[in-house]
C-alpha cells in the first residue's frame, strides 16, 4: 500500500554526553531532539528520580566557559556552532537553581540593581518582578558596575553597565544613562551568556565571578567580571529572561502540568490514612502526633532489622550501632565519601547556589568525623559532624551533643525538617551518577 501523505524522515545522530566525573556515554538520537528530551532519556536510562532539576550544559573547555542549554533548545543547533578542533562537551547534571528565580525572585534581583521604566517611576513592584521580564510591553532594567577585559589587552577596567530589552550597554561617562553616553555591547537575540570558569586563573580577572557574552560560532568573547556571586547571578538570570522571555516560564511549568495530567498514583494521597496493626483489631490512627510517632518507630525498627541482617552476613563490627554507622549512609545519594573541601564547593556550585543544597562527606582533617557542606545565601558553609561515645554507644551531633543521632541518615532526615543550629533546612542533595 502506497503512502499518499508527505513523510517526514528524521535522521539519527550520535551524541556523547558527560557527567561530573568525566565518564561519558554515546547515544543515538533524532536530529530534532531538545535538551529536555536528552535529560529525560538519561533519567530513564539511569533510573534517576526526575525532580525536574536535571540539566544539559554546553561546556567549552578551550575557552573555559559553560552555560545551561535551555530545555526547549535544539541540541543539534548547539553542536553546529562548535568548531571541529575545539574541546567542547555536553554535560548532564543537576542544577537546582535553573528555575528558582520564578519561585524566589527577590533572592536573584537585589533592589539596587533593578528598575522598571513605567508608570511606577522606576520603583520595583516585588510581586510583579518576573512579569516585567516576561511582558514585552514593560522595560525592566538591570544596572551596576562590572569589570570588563579590554580588547587585545590583559588588563581589566571597571565600567557601569545597563541591561535593557534592546541589549547590553556600557556607559562611557560614569553612571550616566543618557543615550549619548551609552555604548552598545551585545544584542541577545543572537548571543548567549556563559559562566566563566576559573576567571582569575585563565583570564587574569580580579575575581572568580566571571561571565561572558558570546555569539554562536564566533570565538570573540566579551569577558565581564562581577564582585560577588549574587551580582553575577543577577546579570546572568536577567540575560536569560530577556533572551527567552515567556519560553523560560513555559519550560518551568511544563513538567508540573504533565504531572497533573498523569499523576503517578491512581488514588489521591489525601485518601491515604495511617493504620495501627499492633492489636488484635486494626484501627485508623486519627491523631496526627500519634501517626508521626508510629512512623518514626517503624523507621527505627527497620534500621534495627537492617543492622541484624548486616551483622549476620559477616560484618566486621559487633555493635549494632557501629554497623549502622559504617554501612547505612554509604548507599545514600547525598554521601560523597572522600571528597575534598574544594571539590565539595565546586559540586554544590555546579548544582545550584540556592538555599539548602547540601552533601555529606568524610572529613579530611579528622578521619573519624564527617562534614556537612551546605549552601545558604549563595555561600557554601561547612559543618563538622562529631562522633560521641556514650557508654559504648556511638552518636553523631552537629551541636556538641545537645541533639544526638544514632546514624547519619537520622541526622539528615532531622535537618530536612528542622533548621536547628543550621542557617537553613537541608532541601536538595547533590547527586552524582555514572552514565
Amino acid at each position: 500500500m502506497l503512502c499518499t501523505q508527505p513523510c517526514i524522515v528524521l535522521l539519527l545522530q550520535v551524541i556523547k554526553v558527560y557527567n561530573e566525573d568525566n565518564t561519558s556515554r554515546a547515544v543515538e538520537v533524532p536530529s530534532d531532539i531538545t535538551a529536555r528530551d536528552v535529560c529525560q532519556l538519561f533519567v530513564l536510562k539511569n533510573h534517576c528520580i526526575d525532580d525536574h532539576s536535571w540539566t544539559l550544559f554546553e561546556h567549552l573547555s578551550h575557552l573555559g566557559i559553560e552555560r545551561i542549554i535551555e530545555d526547549h533548545e535544539s541540541v543539534m543547533e548547539v553542536l553546529s556552532g562548535w568548531g571541529l578542533d575545539t574541546d567542547s562537551r555536553l554535560y548532564f547534571r543537576k542544577n537546582y537553581a535553573k528555575y528558582e528565580f520564578f519561585r524566589t525572585p527577590l533572592d536573584f534581583f537585589p533592589d539596587h540593581m533593578v528598575s522598571i521604566s513605567s508608570e511606577t517611576n522606576g520603583m520595583v513592584d516585588h510581586s510583579q518582578l518576573i512579569q516585567t521580564f516576561l511582558n514585552s510591553s514593560t522595560c525592566p532594567e538591570i544596572h551596576g558596575h562590572l569589570h570588563a577585559k579590554e580588547q587585545s589587552r590583559k588588563s581589566w577596567k571597571k565600567f557601569y553597565f545597563v541591561l535593557r530589552r534592546s541589549g547590553l550597554y556600557v556607559s562611557n561617562k560614569g553612571t550616566s544613562k543618557e543615550p549619548r553616553h551609552l555604548q552598545f555591547i551585545a544584542d541577545f537575540s543572537d548571543s548567549d551568556v556563559y559562566t566563566v570558569l576559573s576567571a582569575k586563573k585563565l583570564h587574569g580577572a580580579p575575581t572568580d565571578y566571571g561571565l561572558c557574552v558570546k555569539v554562536p560560532s564566533a570565538r570573540d568573547l566579551k569577558l565581564l567580571c562581577a564582585d560577588d556571586e549574587q551580582t553575577r547571578t543577577c546579570w546572568i538570570t536577567a540575560m536569560r529572561l530577556l533572551k527567552f522571555g515567556m519560553q523560560l516560564y513555559q519550560n518551568f511549568i511544563q513538567p508540573h502540568q504533565k504531572q497533573k495530567a498523569s499523576p503517578m498514583r491512581s488514588i489521591s494521597e489525601n485518601s491515604l490514612v495511617a493504620m495501627d496493626f499492633s492489636g488484635q483489631k486494626s484501627r485508623v490512627i486519627e491523631n496526627p502526633s500519634e501517626a508521626l510517632s508510629v512512623a518514626v518507630e517503624e523507621g527505627l525498627s527497620w534500621r534495627r532489622k537492617s543492622c541484624h541482617r548486616l551483622s549476620g552476613h559477616g560484618s566486621p563490627s559487633t555493635s549494632q550501632s557501629s554497623v549502622s554507622n559504617i554501612a547505612l549512609h554509604l548507599a545514600q545519594a547525598w554521601f560523597h565519601g572522600k571528597l575534598s573541601r574544594d571539590e565539595a564547593q565546586r559540586l554544590i556550585t555546579q548544582q545550584g547556589l540556592i538555599d539548602g543544597v547540601f552533601l555529606l562527606r568524610d572529613s579530611q582533617s579528622n578521619p573519624k568525623t564527617f562534614v556537612l557542606s551546605l549552601c545558604h545565601m549563595q555561600k557554601i558553609k561547612h559543618f563538622q559532624i562529631l562522633p560521641m561515645d556514650d557508654e559504648g554507644e556511638v552518636f553523631y551531633s552537629l551541636d556538641d551533643g545537645r541533639t544526638r543521632f544514632t546514624d547519619l541518615i537520622q541526622l539528615v532526615e532531622f535537618y530536612q525538617l528542622n533548621r536547628g543550629v543550621l542557617p537553613c533546612k537541608l532541601k536538595h542533595h547533590c547527586a552524582r551518577i555514572t552514565l
